[in-house]
Parts: C-alpha cells; sequence; structure tokens
C-alpha cells in the first residue's frame, strides 16, 4: 500500500499547469550512507501526476492507494538526502507501478474505491 504524503504545483514543457501527487510506500527500506558507512532506514517515495485541482489534492493527503513504488534505472543525477543533507550520485528514479494483477483498469477500479470510500 502507498499514502498520498504531499502535492506539488508543476509546469509542463508547453507551460501548463498541473499538479503531482507524493505517494510514499509503507515498507521500511534499510540503506547504507555513501558517506559514513552507517545504515539509516527509509521508505520509497515517487511523484505521480494527476488532473485533479488543489482542492482535491490537498485532500487526497492521508489517503492510501494500491500499489508499489517501483526502482527504474537511468542516467546518473545527484542527488540531496532531505534528512541528512548528504549529497549522492544515483543512477535510478523510482515510479510508481500497480501491483495487482490484471489489467489498469482493474487497478484504478480498486484505487478509486480505496480513495473516494
Amino acid at each position: 500500500m502507498l499514502t498520498v504524503t504531499n502535492y506539488q504545483q508543476r509546469s509542463s514543457k508547453e507551460e501548463k499547469t498541473y499538479f503531482a501527487l507524493e505517494l510514499q510506500s509503507d515498507d521500511l527500506e534499510f540503506v547504507i550512507s555513501q558517506a559514513t558507512g552507517r545504515y539509516y532506514v527509509t521508505a520509497r517515495k515517487c511523484w505521480i501526476s494527476t488532473t485533479f485541482n488543489e482542492e482535491i489534492c490537498k485532500k487526497m493527503i492521508g489517503k492510501s492507494m494500491v500499489g508499489s513504488i517501483a526502482k527504474v534505472q537511468c542516467e546518473p543525477y545527484e542527488f540531496t538526502i532531505p534528512e541528512t543533507g548528504e549529497v549522492i550520485t544515483r543512477q535510478h528514479r523510482y515510479d510508481y507501478s500497480p501491483t495487482e494483477q490484471g489489467s489498469m483498469e482493474a487497478v484504478v477500479l480498486q484505487n478509486q474505491e480505496l480513495v473516494f470510500a
């Protein structure tokens, strides 16, 4: 399960504004710091674009969704860990992925039941 933890207004390449929701996994992940070699605990997060207005995005915070956050390989980039301020190089990003087997339509319907119940 995932939880909506935040939202953000963004602009597309065509300079159209839209809102994105931040999703956070309920699973804990233990990671070793590249700088200190010590473990810290975190949770996977990702952003998903929406067609919602700001009012609906505000109402979505705290709601649960079916799915998981998948680790996807990408070009290397620098990332600052918000909790520690440590700058690391990443070669992956996190994307939303439905965990339910079956069609995407079935997953969307199940999420609608959870969100709007």
